[in-house]
């Protein structure tokens, strides 16, 4: 019983998933925020071409 404390109180395969999930959020978080960022002016440039194009 107390090899398998050892070995559970040493194994940090689980720490190391909180870690990726948490970086991975927040690396989609920025991503989002970006993206809600530039959209405005994107439409609005996408606008501006379609109106040149047609002219």
């Amino acid at each position: 019983m107390r090899k398998l404390f050892k070995k559970f109180r040493a194994d940090e395969d689980g720490a190391v998933t909180v870690d990726w999930v948490m970086l991975t959020a927040a690396i989609v978080g920025i991503g989002g925020i970006s993206i809600a960022a530039v959209a405005g002016g994107v439409s609005t440039l996408s606008a501006s071409t379609a109106v040149d194009i047609t002219n």
